[in-house]
């Protein structure tokens, strides 16, 4: 083959790959713009499910990702952050439950959910300082759904600095020991925020978690 007719062919290579590009970049700001439009738009009495629109945008995002290097999709994975917030805007003040064994203690109460498996028939909590030592245990009530810890210790103490602390929960069937689990922290959505592509949401207990870690708490607060 020429060199004339290596150049002719790699041109158009070229051209054919940047007009495929360029398509997929338009059929993405189209669908960009409805969606933003669908937003804008909604019923507010029956606002869309954000969930199913975010796993959607994180779809495209990943292949936003394969074509980053093309000009004419600049500035799309900032716009996919925005409509991110956008959707998510609705678990701001929400009150939610977060799964976490390490829960920050400021001096206000703490409540939480046991997370009790079906077949246990007791469970005990156990509460320990960032150096492991025991500074709280308890025989959990199985009637009560929302529990409790306010700082007090084993000694008679009531903790007054802030710290962190680790919360374990053992559960048994009879005498046997079936499992270890983290308490569901009871919470209120107080910021949200993009982070590598998904959602993170800030916590009134000083707790953050991404979007599969937070449920919506609609159950008694005490």
């Amino acid at each position: 083959m020429s060199t004339i007719e290596s150049t002719t062919a790699a041109q158009t290579q070229t051209i054919a790959s940047s007009a495929a590009t360029q398509q997929f970049g338009e059929e993405f700001n189209n669908f960009i713009k409805l969606l933003t439009a669908q937003v804008q738009n909604q019923d507010p009495l029956s606002p869309m499910d954000s969930t199913q629109f975010v796993d959607q945008l994180a779809t495209f995002s990943s292949l936003e990702q394969q074509v980053q290097t093309n000009s004419a999709l600049g500035g799309i994975s900032s716009l996919i952050g925005e409509l991110h917030t956008m959707f998510a805007s609705e678990w701001l003040g929400e009150t939610v439950t977060v799964e976490s064994s390490w829960v920050p203690y400021t001096g206000s109460e703490i409540r939480y959910l046991a997370n009790t498996p079906t077949d246990a028939d007791d469970a005990y909590l156990t509460v320990r300082d960032s150096e492991g030592e025991l500074v709280w245990s308890e025989k959990l009530d199985m009637e009560d759904g929302v529990h409790t810890w306010n700082g007090q210790t084993n000694s008679g103490d009531t903790i007054t600095n802030d710290e962190i602390f680790e919360f374990n929960i053992d559960y048994y069937r009879g005498e046997e020991y079936i499992g270890l689990g983290a308490p569901q922290v009871i919470t209120t959505i107080t910021d949200v925020s993009t982070e590598n592509g998904g959602l993170r949401f800030g916590t009134s207990s000083h707790l953050s978690a991404d979007l599969t870690s937070v449920n919506k708490y609609s159950g008694a607060m005490s």
